[in-house]
This record gives structure tokens, C-alpha cells and sequence, in this order.
């Protein structure tokens, strides 16, 4: 074989390689044949711009699934021309109403719900956060204008000193306690209940002619409530005092703003002399001798022992029993007397 013809069959071996297969064929009838950078011979090298990857790869995993490229081709082709936007048609001429009179019925407009007139930016008030009464009870007073004839009790010490009491008044508020009334708390602390400061009022200005006006908002710390109150009897201020009350939990606040009312109300009272025996040293420590006696109690589920002051025509109540003397006497030490002053000041 001369060096002419083996050249020719080497051209004509080179020119068969180069032509495009069935595969190769099928693939470019999808208008793309990979990416926009090929590798192969020269004829598999597509432009970026006549590629479409997308195309490619559906085509690709719907013949992994049917194994029929003719069907996934015409399948393709029908979603190509379903997702081509129609055209739209223009609206209809509009044709001219006739201008209503008076007397046409007409049906009447529906007023607007609540719900329906919300503003809807504005959050629903199920969407907003609950508040918690630990951050403040914001109660502030009323504010009055300078124009209003009432007193602004949270200012004003309208009345104060001006002039004493009626003979009668004075008696009621300043008449000595019965030892009945006087209560102890278990250490030895004794005290008058906040409704007999109330029946004492009643009794000395009647219901109705006394009263307590808040000075300030309710503050509310971690574990105290406390509020300003003043007292008020016949129209004019008697006594400025703070309340206060503990409280273990904040679902107890409500109760805890109840008792720092109860609690300014006795401080006031002081300046009456309503009580005020129980703020006299030699009355606590007479008062716990003959009417009072100290033992030692015994928790029934805990077994914790501790000393407990109650008055003497009381009993020792349950989840508490009392221990006897020679049993609490291995506590040692001696029992104390109540502190100087019968209640918190």
C-alpha cells in the first residue's frame, strides 16, 4: 500500500470519529449538550448562549425513569407550551348606567365589625405578649386640672392640723384596746387586725366619712408591693403613710396591693393614737406574761421543731402539735419576749 492511500484511510477514519452518533444526536436535539465548556472534539463545543442545562437535566432524569427518550421529548415539549403565557384579552367596553334617583331602592351599607375595621398593620390583641404584673401595675392617681374644684389628694395636705377633733370623736380614737382583740403572731410579735382600725373609724366619723387616697403608683419589686396612701376623714388629710406587702409569687400580687392598703392604713392610724399601746414597751412585755405563753411545736410531716408564741385561750393548730417540756428541753436556751413595738412599723 503506497503512502497516498494509507493518508486517505487515515482522513477517512478521523472524519467517521468526528461525526455526531445517535446518542450524541438525541442530546443536541434538546438544545443542549452540557455546559457552556465541553470537553471532546470540536463539533460537542456549544456556546454558552445556544446551551440550556435545565432542559438537559430534566430530559435526563425523565429517561432514567422511563428509558424512552422519545416519549420524555414529546413530554417536554408539551410543558414548554404549556407554560407559554397566553395572551390577554382586553376588557369589555363598559356600557353607560342610567343615572339613579332618589326614589331607586337601594340596599343598605353593612356596618363595619370591629374586627373588620382593625387596622391591618396593627397586631391582634391574641398575637400580643402577656404582661406581667412584676413589671409595674401602672395605677398612677388622676391628674386634676387647676381649674376643678376637687382636691388633688395626691398633692395636696388640704386641711391638715386645722382644727381638732369633736370631744366624742377623740374618745372613740383614743379609748383603750381590749385584750381580746390583741393577736400574736408565732414570734411574739402582737398586733391589732387591720378590720378593727376600720370599725374604729367607722365608729368615730362614720362609713362613708373617711377614706384613703393613693399619693403615687403601686411599685412593684421582686418581692414587696408598696404604694403611698393618705388618710382622709371629714374632707381633709389626717396622715401620710407607705404600704407595704411580701409577696411569694406573682399571681399573689392582687392580694399583696389588698394587704399594703391594710398595712398604710394602720400606719396611719398611729397618728390617732388608735392602738397605741401596742407600740408601748411595758404593755408587749405585760401583755405576753399574763395573757400569752411561749412553747415548742413539732411539724408532723418534717419532724422540725421551733418555738412558738400564741395567747394562752389558743391552741397549738395542725400541721403544727406541741412538744412537751422534756422533750423541748433539748432545744435549750431560754424563750424571748416579742420585739419592742406590737407590729412592722
Amino acid at each position: 500500500m503506497s503512502t497516498t492511500e494509507r493518508k486517505q484511510q487515515v482522513d477517512e477514519a478521523t472524519q467517521t470519529e468526528d461525526e455526531p452518533d445517535e446518542w450524541d444526536k438525541r442530546i443536541f436535539s434538546t438544545g443542549c449538550a452540557g455546559g457552556p465548556e465541553l470537553l471532546g472534539p470540536p463539533w460537542r463545543r456549544l456556546k454558552a448562549a445556544e446551551c440550556n442545562p435545565d432542559e438537559n437535566t430534566r430530559l435526563n432524569d425523565c429517561f432514567f425513569e422511563k428509558k424512552d427518550w422519545r416519549a420524555c421529548k414529546d413530554e417536554q415539549t408539551q410543558a414548554q407550551a404549556s407554560s407559554t403565557p397566553s395572551p390577554v384579552a382586553p376588557p369589555p367596553p363598559r356600557t353607560p348606567q342610567p343615572p339613579t334617583t332618589a326614589s331607586t331602592s337601594q340596599k343598605p351599607i353593612p356596618t363595619p365589625t370591629p374586627q373588620q375595621r382593625q387596622d391591618p398593620d396593627e397586631p391582634s390583641p391574641s398575637s400580643l405578649p402577656l404582661r406581667s404584673l412584676t413589671a409595674g401595675l401602672s395605677d398612677p392617681p388622676p391628674l386634676l386640672s387647676e381649674h376643678e374644684k376637687q382636691v388633688d389628694w395626691t398633692r395636696s395636705y388640704h386641711g391638715l392640723s386645722s382644727a381638732p377633733f369633736t370631744d366624742s370623736q377623740a374618745a372613740i380614737l383614743q379609748q383603750e384596746i381590749q385584750p381580746d382583740d390583741i393577736e400574736i403572731k408565732p414570734d411574739g410579735i402582737i398586733y391589732l387586725p387591720e378590720i378593727k382600725y376600720r370599725r374604729i373609724l367607722n365608729k368615730a366619723f362614720g362609713p362613708g366619712g373617711w377614706g384613703l387616697a393613693p399619693r403615687g403608683e403601686t411599685i412593684v419589686t421582686g418581692k414587696v408591693v408598696t404604694r403611698e396612701y393618705g388618710l382622709v376623714c371629714g374632707g381633709r388629710l389626717i396622715s401620710i403613710a407607705r404600704g407595704e406587702q411580701a409577696y411569694f409569687d406573682p399571681d399573689g400580687i392582687p392580694t399583696a396591693t389588698e394587704g399594703c392598703k391594710s398595712n398604710a392604713l394602720m400606719r396611719c392610724c398611729k397618728d390617732l393614737g388608735i392602738a397605741s399601746e401596742l407600740w408601748d414597751p411595758r404593755f408587749i412585755r405585760r401583755f405576753l406574761r399574763e395573757a400569752a405563753r411561749e412553747c415548742v411545736v413539732e411539724h408532723v410531716v418534717t419532724r422540725k421543731r421551733r418555738k412558738h408564741w400564741m395567747r394562752v385561750d389558743d391552741e397549738v393548730r395542725y400541721p403544727w402539735k406541741e412538744v412537751s417540756a422534756q422533750a423541748a428541753s433539748g432545744m435549750g436556751g431560754g424563750g424571748g419576749g416579742g420585739g419592742v413595738g406590737g407590729v412592722k412599723r
